[in-house]
């Protein structure tokens, strides 16, 4: 048997094991269901963020933390046809698509070889059972709560509550409302008030009517403005309590354990050794200093803070583990890619970028 015909056999034989697939808006579909792009930060871009115009069909994922151009050489190499970066490639708008900008290249190669983006970012990190939730695994402490607990907007943004002395004036303040009012409106009615449900956009026109009726003058309004209301489970950071007596010694092999480092950073609490004992610790996965402000616990674990952030944090009584940026996300793509396999019914071959990695090391 000649190479030429040695190759085709083995073609062949790969294409019949490999004849499982699932179309691209099917994926993006599964996606948005394990984290809602909601949950992400209102600064962020996540999503699908590259769309081949023609390929469709999705064989091969390629989990990365960040697509960078040795990740791009390694998605053609293993015949991805689709990349979820957890970092967003594509962040700020690209005024063009040239080979001058490394991002601009790797858009361009996605384009050419009809390669889709999807970016989860900070939709992982608030997730409930995301990136910081395993973070903080590395502690097996009890009761973790989000630090910043994710909310949802209501439809609604204000509630007009109008009292009113005769059931002849509610008549007459329903009627007004139903006239002038669409159907997204929400009318309440009783023998003392009409409350009516509103956007922030809508909300003059209601007082409007109100003050424009024949009998304003007898009428009292009043206006609330609605909260958010909190996603039980999802929110950025982590916040624990430690089940067993932990030093800050034990805490830091943990951590080095957890995220398969060698060397991590390390800033002692104001008057705390290697040897103190923590009770509670909270984490956030990536920069996470603005999330972590006002945590009330003894160990900060993040990527990356600023030298003037980590002395606060420390003279207000936290001790604080640097791993570098990506280093505190990275593992989490390990956890993730069995989930994923499972979300997308074995159909997807859900690979790990074997080339990702913190542009940092400690030398």
């Amino acid at each position: 048997m000649n190479l030429v015909s040695s190759l085709r056999q083995s073609v062949g034989k790969y294409l019949q094991f490999r004849h499982y697939s699932m179309h691209l808006t099917e994926v993006v579909k599964q996606l948005n269901s394990l984290a809602p792009t909601s949950l992400a930060e209102s600064w962020d871009n996540v999503g699908l963020l590259v769309e081949p115009y023609t390929k469709k069909e999705v064989e091969v994922m390629l989990l990365t933390n960040d697509l960078t151009e040795e990740v791009m050489d390694e998605a053609e190499e293993r015949g991805a046809d689709f990349i979820l970066s957890y970092h967003p490639p594509v962040f700020r708008p690209l005024k063009s698509i040239t080979s001058k900008a490394w991002k601009e290249r790797i858009v361009a190669r996605c384009l050419e070889k009809g390669i889709a983006i999807y970016s989860p970012h900070t939709c992982y990190d608030a997730l409930e059972g995301g990136v910081n939730d395993w973070l903080i695994q590395a502690f097996g402490g009890e009761e973790v709560t989000p630090l910043q607990p994710s909310t949802s907007s209501p439809k609604h943004s204000h509630q007009v509550c109008v009292a009113v002395s005769s059931e002849s004036e509610v008549s007459a303040l329903v009627e007004m409302f139903t006239t002038h009012l669409d159907q997204f409106h929400s009318f309440i009615r009783n023998d003392k008030c009409v409350e009516v449900l509103c956007t922030e956009r809508t909300l003059p026109t209601i007082t409007n009517l109100v003050s424009s009726s024949g009998n304003a003058s007898s009428l009292q309004l009043t206006i609330t403005k609605l909260e958010k209301v909190p996603i039980g489970g999802h929110g950025m950071g982590r916040k624990c309590k430690i089940v067993h007596s932990m030093t800050i010694r034990e805490s830091v092999n943990r951590v080095k354990s957890h995220l398969g480092l060698p060397h991590i950073r390390l800033a002692l609490a104001h008057g705390k050794k290697l040897d103190s004992v923590i009770r509670s610790v909270a984490v956030c996965a990536g920069s996470g200093a603005s999330v972590l402000r006002g945590a009330c616990a003894d160990l900060w674990l993040t990527g990356e803070m600023s030298h003037h952030e980590v002395l606060d944090a420390n003279h207000q009584g936290a001790t604080v583990i640097l791993t570098d940026h990506s280093n505190s996300e990275r593992g989490f793509l390990k956890t993730l890619q069995p989930q994923l396999l499972n979300l997308l019914d074995q159909k997807v071959e859900v690979l790990v970028s074997e080339k990702d990695r913190d542009p940092l090391e400690i030398v």
